[in-house]
């Protein structure tokens, strides 16, 4: 019985580490519902010595049952008992929370479908969890399932877990461990006492002492929990991925990382999103509108497009020089410069990248902003984008059809970033590249062409209600249904350019927008996808595959250097701006209360990467020694104030009835209690004497229980062969504690702050070097109390485990 209380109060415990992927608290209070049912099940299992065997599938079933009355009452036999209509309502939910999850970033809302899932998973890993420590009696194997559970809001959201939510699901852990532990010490028996005499032998059964086992186990546990929480804190970043929100780098705008969203499930939440709202605005100096782009994704493993480590050098500051020059851009090429003043929502959150047109040559922002040497996108580690003004001098690119037809091959450090691709793509879209574009054509030309397979030729649809943009979701995407949105359309292209041995990468970013009185606005619904192509002499140009207008991205543009018959002098994007009207089309089905109203970026998943701040690995690791070196310290500052603040009580007299002092060891003899009570009012006496216990301590020496000021007095001048002056201020404070203690009237005492200092004098010329180091650097007085100090408090942990809930007992009954 106390075996599942423990492991419901574990799961409960770890299931708080969810609260991030959550908007609302009605997905806790259920689970906590389906908790209490399987621990009830449990602990009436336990109570009745029911089969072991029986137990998980009671749970099980009861969970079921619960689920039922609670998200399919209307349907079920008396609002409990399951039935055909039951199980059809749950299936249906089961499947609107899986679409929900697709569709929806961190935090989503509390839907019915999500919290009916979040809900029956939480009881399963309850169950499990308790058929391993009470069924099984495996109660270390806990930590799997519930690690299970801990890592979901570690592997979904880019905020590192809270401090809080880990200690309370470690020590949700711990009390499993320790109820094991005590359920296994109390089948131990009683322990037999015999003591024999010379007539006759008594034997005498007593309880099994247990206390110092768990008070050993509890000791162990909280010190691990100490030091996980602690270290991370003490010594610097060494990994690009803490789990915790712990010391450097917890991507919250501090330290040395950025915490990294990611761009695609970010993308699928904005244009999900029922309300249009407002991301930025913006003005440019020509009046035409632009791309804005975030992330650069450049990396495509087979399953999904992912970014490299984005890395700024604290001289490439935005507030310290220009931007880098764009890779491959030659300076024959004719650009068009403009000059851009952009203001993003307040209202956004956690966005650590800058929207800017690509590329941009001078970048003028408020803070710690740097640019990515490769992809030129604009972060910081330490602030944010929301209500940021700032300006930006774009110079896009103008070549002409001829330049881009004759374009040189790429860089080899170009081509072996930007024309990787799995051994496992399959065989069919690497014939498809080859089969819609022709073979003597130029990489320009066959970019063309694959940008008019997606438009035009290919017979392509736009929709949101596609799902993904794995591997398996891209290959349906270009064989068989030929229906998605931006996402496919911007991956496909960039697989497709990459088989053909053009160099391509996966912008995710802003559409211009729709015109306004005062500029641009831009809303949630003009995130977009697109795919970059490198060329040679002109760098990276956008390309457009995904249908535009009221069929397609509605704010979308198509580039004028892919459009046919283009004059050389045309401007880059056409002159006509997209419609100030909604944007975006085939909003996600379901119930409005389902979907999401929030602003965007508000966490998306991710992971944290490392940004190259300039710090040798040598200065780190000798900022970790330091604070190691410091910490080490601790217990010799401790008793360097202690020693301080007794030097402060020296020169108080006996007179001073108000004078407190510590509390003073026994002074060894018999003295009565109201004889310690009256040394307790001799501050001088009380230091002095504390003072010479603690010396005593930390070099090694002994002083018996039984002995008398006086006698220990003489035992360590004779023992040690002090000189005369030492041994006579070792008498006059041995004398002055005899006569506080055991005198009617002490007389006058002096401050002894001399006596004792020559004493200590004393006591340090008789060791060795080595333990008076220790006694200054590592005094084992002050080790003691350290230690003295964390009994006492696992102490108060035993008293409140004890706490028993009784019945009153009713008198005259």
């Amino acid at each position: 019985m106390r075996l599942s209380i423990a492991s419901g109060v574990a799961t409960g415990a770890v299931a708080i580490a969810l609260y991030p992927l959550f908007q609302g608290g009605a997905w806790f209070w259920s689970s906590l519902g389906a908790i209490l049912v399987v621990t009830g099940i449990g602990a009436l299992a336990g109570h009745y010595t029911l089969p072991g065997w029986l137990a998980p599938p009671a749970q099980v079933l009861a969970v079921w049952i619960y689920l039922t009355a609670t998200f399919a009452g209307d349907e079920a036999w008396a609002r409990v008992v399951p039935t055909w209509d039951s199980v059809a309502r749950l299936d249906r939910l089961l499947t609107t929370g899986f679409a929900d999850i697709q569709r929806f970033a961190a935090p989503v809302p509390d839907s019915t479908g999500i919290v009916l899932l979040t809900c029956g998973g939480v009881g399963l890993i309850a169950v499990l969890v308790d058929l391993l420590a009470a069924r099984l009696r495996r109660a270390a194997l806990t930590g799997l399932p519930l690690l299970a559970l801990f890592t979901v809001p570690a592997a979904v959201v880019a905020e590192p877990i809270s401090w809080p939510a880990f200690i309370i699901g470690a020590l949700g852990y711990l009390g499993i461990l320790v109820a094991d532990g005590r359920e296994r010490v109390s089948h131990w028996g009683r322990a037999v006492l015999v003591r024999r005499t010379s007539s006759f032998t008594v034997t005498r059964p007593t309880p099994s002492d247990s206390g110092a086992l768990r008070l050993s186990g509890r000791r162990i546990g909280f010190t691990a929990i100490a030091l996980a929480v602690l270290l991370p804190a003490l010594l610097p970043t060494m990994e690009p991925n803490p789990l915790f929100s712990f010391g450097v780098g917890n991507g919250r705008g501090g330290g040395n990382s950025i915490s990294i969203p990611n761009p695609m499930v970010n993308l699928r939440g904005q244009l999900s999103l029922p309300e249009n709202s407002t991301v930025l605005t913006y003005r440019a100096s020509d009046s035409t509108p632009r791309y804005l782009r975030m992330y650069s994704l450049d990396i495509f493993d087979g399953e999904q497009w992912t970014m490299s480590e984005p890395r700024g050098r604290p001289e490439d500051r935005t507030s310290d020089a220009p931007m880098p020059s764009p890779p491959g851009q030659s300076s024959s090429v004719p650009v068009t410069p403009a000059n851009l003043t952009v203001t993003v929502s307040d209202q956004v959150r956690r966005l650590s990248f800058l929207p800017l047109p690509y590329p941009v040559s001078r970048v003028t922002v408020a803070g710690d902003w740097r640019p990515d040497r490769d992809t030129l996108m604009v972060f910081s580690t330490r602030n944010t984008a929301g209500g940021l003004t700032y300006q930006a001098v774009t110079a896009e690119p103008k070549p002409t059809v001829d330049r881009l037809k004759a374009a040189a091959p790429p860089a080899a450090a170009i081509r072996e970033r930007y024309l990787a691709l799995p051994e496992n793509l399959p065989d069919e879209i690497r014939q498809l590249a080859l089969q819609e574009t022709e073979r003597g054509a130029s990489p320009y030309e066959q970019a063309i062409q694959l940008q008019e397979f997606f438009t035009e030729s290919g017979g392509f649809t736009y929709s949101l209600a596609t799902q993904g943009h794995n591997g398996p979701a891209l290959t349906d995407f270009l064989i068989r249904n030929r229906t998605g949105y931006c996402e496919q359309f911007a991956a496909s292209m960039a697989v497709l350019a990459r088989v053909l041995g053009i160099p391509s990468r996966v912008a995710i970013g802003y559409t211009g927008g729709s015109v306004t009185s005062d500029g641009w606005q831009v809303r949630t619904h003009d995130s977009h996808a697109w795919p970059e192509l490198y060329f040679e002499g002109t760098g990276w140009l956008r390309f457009e595959p995904t249908p535009a207008g009221g069929a397609g991205q509605g704010s979308a543009t198509v580039p004028s250097y892919t459009l046919p018959e283009v004059a050389p002098d045309a401007p880059d994007e056409p002159s006509a701006a997209p419609s100030s009207g909604p944007t975006g089309s085939d909003s996600p089905t379901g119930p409005a209360n389902d979907r999401r109203d929030e602003i965007l970026d508000r966490e998306f998943g991710g992971a944290l990467t490392p940004v190259d701040e300039g710090t040798p690995l040598a200065a780190k690791i000798g900022i970790g020694v330091a604070i190691a070196l410091l910490v080490a310290l601790i217990p010799a500052l401790v008793r360097w104030q202690l020693r301080v603040r007794r030097g402060r009580s020296y020169t108080r007299r006996a007179a001073d009835p108000a004078g407190g002092g510590p509390a003073v060891p026994d002074p060894g003899g018999a003295a009565s209690p109201a004889a310690v009570r009256e040394i307790r009012r001799e501050p001088a006496v009380t230091v002095a004497w504390a003072e010479l216990d603690d010396a005593l301590c930390d070099y090694g020496m002994s002083r018996q229980a039984s002995e008398s000021p006086r006698a220990l007095a003489g035992r360590l001048a004779e023992q040690y062969r002090f000189e005369p002056e030492a041994a006579a201020a070792l008498a006059r404070i041995a004398s002055a504690v005899e006569r506080t203690l055991y005198a009617r009237t002490p007389g006058e005492i002096g401050t002894l702050r001399e006596d004792m200092r020559s004493v200590r004098r004393a006591l340090a010329a008789t060791v060795t070097r080595g333990r008076r180091i220790r006694a200054v650097l590592l005094p084992p007085s002050t080790l003691l109390r350290m230690r003295a100090l964390g009994g006492r408090v696992l102490d108060g942990f035993d008293r409140l485990e004890n706490i028993r809930l009784r019945r009153p007992v009713r008198k005259g009954a």
